[in-house]
């Protein structure tokens, strides 16, 4: 039963108190009104874990917070490829938040990972949409279990944090729809996240904040969005234009500002009071949705969520290379060294509003001393200095060489310094520091068995360096339990079933918008089109350090007996007539002597395309756990808005016919079993209109016949001999119809293509 009468606090409210509502009345908290019986709710930052600031916070929002459980990032969630570990990390972080009062989390980001130089990668999930939608939904699910909220964001195209607050995105409709918009959509539909929040950037030269296509039609219109959309802080550039375009909450604070302006615009007839009311209508649906947060603050289980953020990261590290079998260490292991600043001072999380004060920090040189005891020698050098400009880089070589002489096995901790990478500004290479390298290949020079482990929030160039190891593990930054996980799968506690959500170039040159990025002038060209990520590397059929989806394990995995069936609406066997699919199904079965989880990817590429269009594409996986010897059956259904692309002639999905090559296979480019699935019936015809060229009208089943008409009957006698040559055809069939008719002059007289138009209209 509601609580609040919307519709007669609307009456009761005044436009001043309307207008301080779409406002927030500090840095986390939305405004009160005392007198109706309104109350603040508090929201706060928290895609990886919750950072709560006591009091009203400071004034730019990155000071101290309550502790809390510091999760694994998205740039490590993602590579788990597991929707109920990621479901059950939203849950923790949603039990934390309503113990501590939290209404809303601010997040979970899954923008998509346009260039790994995006000083914000750490935050968001893959360069795919499939995989940042659905753990994205996951995330959504788990959080709000809890009962509370959460703010999907940024939306949209936020992919770059140079000039992050004017950049404009130009990025043709096709690239939005299929690549920038698909993951946001799924997570609206299939999991109703309370809040959407909108980013910073301007779209096509319109500032989201503002942008009524974006918050009205299509989010709230088309997409079935019936939450509440709020700003990034501070993302807000007119609050009159943005409360017109479908913000309903300027976060934070403006002190008076926008409500001011707000109140103007109504009193001058420039802004209809109705939108007001429907953005209060929204607020107030927020803090009646959270009310029964206050009432439910009883304290969380800091060691389950600890052992948990443990679980969690052992799932997402990845075994890039284990040359000779290296990993995991088991037996005899003598004396080890351990060779790293990072081993004994962890870099867990990324820089910026999601930086969390985690209530415990491993690390891995502890970590592994606790775990082997007083049987194994462990020495450790720390090798380098971490954003210590007056670090001693020789004399720290030469101990980490000194260590390493006569190990039995050297682990060597290498990452990326916090300087590297935050949320604010955007990286300029994907290198380790020179220093790092430089004490790796000393090690490797007096010792044969190097493992490396990195700490990093997004994707780093190993073409240079991974001669010097055995074995690298890719650890991203795991929380605050990460180093306990790395030290579970480097001794074969943890079997690694991570895999790449994002793929590792050989060289910054590769990377799709290399040359386009970061732009110029407050604005960036997104040239490369929906060839983002992996689609950009197959369709250039250039060579990666490791692709997307790559991911080493313990035991080995084979896939048998592929199926694939094209299936009508019905369910039965045939051609393409309604709600069709195709079915999936195939046996994956542990052959080797380790239990362990392999992640099944099912890409699709479509073999006729008369478009470009991406060589495989991501469209289901799923992570299985099987014994030694142990079989499974995974099925996939591919709907037909998978199987489409969009149109911008049309501002549709279409679905072509054709053959499609169905795939499955560990990783982008591992592929073990491929089948052709052929969709049958006529090609979909594009709208015609006053610009459509003479080819065009020939594809279209009825402008075809209105058209050949027209020339039979013409002024000047039958036309229609010119269209037999294939030769001529080539030559004019690009030209509009509009220009041909002017060329022929009275041969199909006055307004023609006018009529032409009418007739097929009609028909």
């Amino acid at each position: 039963m509601s609580q609040f009468d919307i519709a007669a606090l609307l009456e009761e409210l005044t436009v001043e108190e309307k207008a301080s509502l779409v406002s927030g009345s500090g840095f986390w908290h939305t405004t009160a009104i005392e007198r109706t019986g309104i109350p603040s709710i508090m929201v706060s930052d928290g895609p990886h874990g919750l950072r709560k600031q006591p009091g009203d916070g400071d004034h730019v929002g990155l000071g101290q917070s309550v502790p809390a459980t510091c999760f694994p990032t998205a740039a490590a969630l993602g590579s788990s490829f597991d929707v109920d570990l990621v479901r059950r990390v939203g849950a923790a972080i949603g039990e934390e938040a309503r113990s501590q009062g939290v209404a809303v989390v601010l997040g979970p980001g899954i923008n998509i990972k346009r260039t790994p130089l995006c000083g914000r990668n750490f935050e968001y999930l893959s360069e795919d949409p499939l995989l940042s939608g659905v753990l994205g939904a996951a995330l959504v699910v788990g959080i709000q279990s809890q009962g509370v909220g959460t703010s999907l964001k940024h939306f949209a195209v936020n992919n770059q944090e140079t000039d992050r607050l004017r950049i404009s995105a130009q990025v043709d409709e096709r690239t939005l729809r299929e690549i920038y918009l698909a993951g946001f959509e799924r997570v609206v539909r299939e999991a109703a996240p309370w809040t959407v929040m909108c980013s910073y950037n301007r779209i096509n030269g319109v500032y989201a904040s503002q942008d009524h296509w974006l918050l009205t039609e299509l989010l709230r219109d088309e997409w079935g969005f019936d939450g509440l959309v709020v700003s990034d802080w501070g993302a807000v550039d007119d609050p009159v234009a943005a409360l017109a375009a479908g913000l309903d909450l300027e976060m934070p604070s403006s002190h008076g500002a926008g409500p001011a302006q707000i109140r103007a615009a109504i009193a001058a007839g420039e802004l209809d009071e109705a939108v007001l009311d429907l953005a209060v209508a929204r607020v107030i649906g927020l803090v009646e949705r959270a009310l029964p947060v206050g009432d439910q603050t009883e304290p969380f289980d800091e060691d389950a969520h600890h052992a948990l953020a443990r679980e969690v990261a052992g799932e997402c590290v990845v075994l890039l290379k284990n040359d000779r079998a290296i990993l995991p260490l088991t037996g005899g292991l003598g004396r080890i060294a351990v060779i790293g600043e990072f081993a004994r001072s962890p870099r867990f999380q990324g820089a910026g509003s999601s930086k969390v004060n985690p209530t415990r920090l491993s690390d891995a040189l502890g970590a592994l001393q606790r775990r082997l005891g007083s049987d194994v020698a462990v020495d450790f050098a720390p090798g380098f200095g971490v954003d210590d400009p007056e670090a001693d880089d020789d004399a720290l070589l030469a101990d980490a060489v000194r260590a390493a002489t006569g190990a039995d096995t050297v682990l060597v901790f290498l990452g990326l310094p916090a300087s590297y990478e935050s949320e604010g500004f955007d990286r300029t290479h994907i290198d380790l520091p020179a220093d790092q390298i430089r004490v790796l290949a000393a090690v490797r020079a007096v010792n044969e068995r190097v493992v490396v482990v990195l700490s990093n929030g997004s994707a780093v160039a190993t073409d240079e360096w991974e001669v010097h190891a055995d074995a690298i593990l890719e650890a991203w930054l795991g929380g605050q339990a990460g180093a306990e996980a790395v030290v579970d799968v480097l001794l074969g506690d943890v079997n690694p079933s991570g895999r790449l959500a994002e793929t590792i170039p050989v060289r910054l040159g590769d990377t799709p918008a290399f040359g386009n990025f970061p732009g110029r002038d407050s604005e960036v060209v997104y040239g490369e089109g929906v060839f983002v990520g992996y689609r950009h590397y197959d369709l250039v059929d250039r060579p990666v350090s490791f692709p997307f989806g790559h991911g080493l394990s313990y035991t080995t995995f084979d896939y048998s007996d592929l199926e694939v069936a094209v299936v009508d609406g019905t369910g039965r066997p045939g051609g393409w007539q309604g709600a069709e699919r195709i079915d999936v199904r195939l046996t994956v079965t542990n052959s080797g002597t380790r239990a362990g989880k392999e992640v099944v990817q099912l890409y699709v590429g479509a073999l006729d395309a008369p478009s470009p269009r991406p060589v495989r594409e991501l469209k289901g996986f799923e992570k299985v756990d099987l014994a030694p010897g142990e079989s499974t059956t995974v099925s996939f259904v591919v709907a037909d808005r998978d199987l489409s692309q969009w149109s911008i002639r049309s501002h549709g999905w279409v679905l072509e016919p054709g053959r499609f090559e169905v795939s499955v296979g560990a990783s982008s480019r591992d592929i073990r079993s491929s089948a052709t699935a052929t969709i049958e019936g006529p090609r979909p015809s594009m709208p015609l209109g006053r610009s459509s060229t003479l080819s065009e009208w020939l594809d279209h089943p009825v402008g075809q016949e209105v058209l050949f008409e027209a020339l039979r009957t013409s002024p000047s006698g039958d036309l229609t001999p010119m269209l037999a040559s294939e030769e001529t055809l080539s030559m004019i069939g690009s030209f509009p119809l509009t220009r041909l008719a002017v060329m022929l002059g009275d041969a199909m007289g006055p307004g023609a293509v006018d009529q032409l138009l009418a007739d097929v209209s009609a028909q």
